[in-house]
C-alpha cells in the first residue's frame, strides 16, 4: 500500500520538482498540497503550487494556501535565490488549477481526520502550517503518522553561518514541532547537498523530451545560476526532494537518532538547528538526522518521475 502524504511547500524551483517527486511515484499517495510564506509571499507560493500542478496535469489534489508569515517574526524572503517569481526561469501560462477554499491548516486537518490510516506530513519550508496545525488542533496528534522534512543542518548554514533558510525564517514554529514529541526525520543541508543537479543531471532531463521536463531544465538552469553567483557553486543543491525520496524508499537516506534543539535567542546563531550527534548534552533524542544520501539511486528516482508524466500534460 502506498504512503499517505500531505506536502506543505513554498515553491521555490526544489519545492516544484517535490511535487512532482511525490505525485509521480507510486509508492506515495498525495492526499493534499499546502502552501506557507517562505522563498516567496504567499500569493506568489499558491500561484507557483498552481502553475507546477497545471504543467504536470495534476488536477485531482487539493490546494490551500495557510500561514503569511511566521509566528512571531517578519517574513524573510529568498528572491536572490528564486527569483522575483519565486519560480523565475519558465515562461508559465494562466492556472488551471485553483485553490481550495480553506485554509492550509484546515484542509490538513480534514485530511487527516478523514483518512483511514496515520499520514506522513512533508514540509519543505518554514513549519509555521505544522505548528499553527498542532497549536489548533491537538486532537489530531495521533493521526500523523510522521513528519518528514526538508530543513536545518547538522553543520554550516545557508542563510547565516549556523542556520538554515526554512528553520531561519520561523525558528518558533520549528523549535514547537520538534518539541512536539512527534516523529519526526530532519533532512538538512548536509545530506541535500549531496544530491547536486549536475550537467550529467540536466542533460538527463532534457533527453526526456517532453514539455514538463523542458520546464524541469529551464528551472535547474535558472536555479543553477543564482547558486553559482551567490555561492560559486557549479551545482545546485536539489534540496527538497530528498525529503520525498526519504518517504519513498527510507533505504536512500541514511538517518542517525539525535537530540536536535532549536536556537530562538542566539545574537549569531538565531535558526541554528543544534544537532547532538555525539550526544554530549544527556539529552534524549528527538529526530532521526539525515546524513547520507545515495545519490545514484536518488537522480534514478528523480528522472523516473519526471519521465513518467504523459508529453501532452505540459
Amino acid at each position: 500500500m502506498p504512503t499517505p502524504v500531505i506536502l506543505d511547500v513554498d515553491p521555490g524551483h526544489d519545492d516544484a520538482m517535490a511535487i512532482l517527486l511525490a505525485r509521480a511515484d507510486p509508492r506515495v499517495d498525495l492526499l493534499a498540497l499546502t502552501v506557507v510564506a517562505g522563498n516567496q509571499t504567499l500569493d506568489k507560493c499558491a500561484l507557483n503550487a498552481r502553475r507546477v500542478c497545471t504543467i504536470a496535469g495534476i488536477d485531482d489534489v487539493p490546494i490551500a494556501a495557510g500561514a503569511d508569515g511566521p509566528l512571531a517574526r517578519s517574513l524573510r524572503i529568498a528572491d536572490d535565490v528564486h527569483g522575483a517569481s519565486g519560480l523565475d526561469g519558465p515562461q508559465f501560462g494562466k492556472p488551471e488549477v485553483d485553490l481550495d477554499d480553506r485554509h492550509a491548516v484546515e484542509l490538513i486537518y480534514d485530511t487527516l481526520r478523514a483518512h483511514p490510516e496515520p499520514v506522513t506530513l512533508i514540509p519543505t519550508g518554514p513549519l509555521t502550517n505544522i505548528a499553527l496545525l498542532l497549536r489548533e488542533h491537538p486532537d489530531v496528534r495521533g493521526r500523523i503518522h510522521e513528519i518528514v522534512l526538508m530543513g536545518g543542518s547538522t553543520g554550516r548554514g545557508n542563510v547565516t553561518p549556523y542556520a538554515e533558510a526554512n528553520i531561519y525564517v520561523d525558528p518558533e514554529a520549528a523549535a514547537e514541532v520538534f518539541e512536539s514529541g512527534l516523529d519526526i526525520t530532519m533532512v538538512g543541508l548536509n545530506v541535500t547537498h549531496q544530491a547536486l543537479v549536475t550537467g550529467d543531471v540536466v542533460a538527463r532531463l532534457r533527453e526526456i523530451g517532453t514539455p514538463l521536463a523542458d520546464t524541469c531544465v529551464q528551472m535547474m538552469t535558472f536555479f543553477g545560476s543564482t547558486y553559482r553567483e551567490l555561492w560559486g557553486m557549479p551545482a545546485p543543491p536539489l534540496h527538497d526532494p530528498v525529503a520525498v525520496a526519504r518517504v519513498i524508499d527510507p533505504s536512500l537516506v541514511r538517518c542517525v537518532d539525535a537530540p536536535v534543539r532549536i536556537e530562538t535567542r542566539g545574537e549569531y546563531t538565531a535558526g541554528a538547528t543544534v544537532t547532538d550527534l555525539h550526544h554530549l548534552s544527556g539529552r534524549p533524542d528527538n529526530a532521526r538526522v539525515a546524513v547520507e544520501l545515495d545519490q545514484p539511486r536518488f537522480w534514478d528516482l528523480m528522472i523516473d518521475a519526471v519521465a513518467d508524466y504523459p508529453a501532452n500534460l505540459a
